[in-house]
C-alpha cells in the first residue's frame, strides 16, 4: 500500500508540474503576442504620420534675381531658412528657385520675403536693398534683368 502511495503522489507532482510549465509558456506565448501587435500598431501610426506630412507639402517655383554660385548659395539659405522649407535650388540661368514646403507651416510669399530680405528681388518681392548693398561685387545683379524661367536664351533681333 505504501508503494502504491508513493507512486501516486509521484504522478501527481508530475502532472502539477506539466501543468506549471503550461500555463508558463502560454503567458510566454500571450505576452510575445501582445508585443508584437503592440510593436505594429505603432509602425502604423507612424506610416500614417509620414503620409500626412507628405500630403501637406507643396512645390512652387519663381524667378529670383542673381548672378552666381555666390547668389544661388545665398538665395538657397534664405529659402531653407524658412520653417517649414524641406528644400530649396535655384538655376543660375534660369534665374528661378524650385522650393518645396509645408504648407501648414509657411506660405510661398514667406519665402519671397526671406529671399528679398537676403538682398534678392522675386516676382513678388523686392530685394532689402542694404542686405543688396553688402553683397559681394559678382552678386550685385542688374534690378531690370529678367527672370527668365523657361531657360531659353533669346536672341537679339537687329
Amino acid at each position: 500500500m505504501n508503494f502504491s502511495k508513493k507512486s501516486h503522489d509521484h504522478k501527481n507532482n508530475h502532472v502539477i508540474g506539466m501543468s506549471k510549465k503550461v500555463i508558463l509558456s502560454m503567458a510566454v506565448v500571450a505576452a510575445i503576442g501582445f508585443t508584437s501587435c503592440k510593436n505594429e500598431g505603432k509602425q502604423a501610426a507612424e506610416t500614417t504620420t509620414e503620409v500626412s506630412s507628405e500630403l501637406a507639402m507643396t512645390d512652387v517655383s519663381f524667378g529670383v534675381r542673381g548672378n552666381c554660385g555666390m547668389c544661388k548659395k545665398t538665395i538657397e539659405k534664405a529659402a531653407n531658412a524658412v520653417e517649414g522649407v524641406s528644400s530649396a535650388n535655384w538655376d543660375v540661368d534660369k534665374k528661378k528657385i524650385d522650393v518645396s514646403f509645408d504648407d501648414t507651416k509657411t506660405d510661398a510669399q514667406e519665402i519671397h520675403n526671406a529671399i528679398a530680405a537676403s538682398g534678392y528681388d522675386t516676382e513678388k518681392a523686392t530685394g532689402n536693398l542694404e542686405a543688396y548693398d553688402n553683397l559681394p561685387g559678382c552678386c550685385k545683379y542688374d534690378h531690370d534683368m529678367m527672370m527668365n524661367q523657361s531657360g531659353e536664351v533669346k536672341a537679339d533681333v537687329h
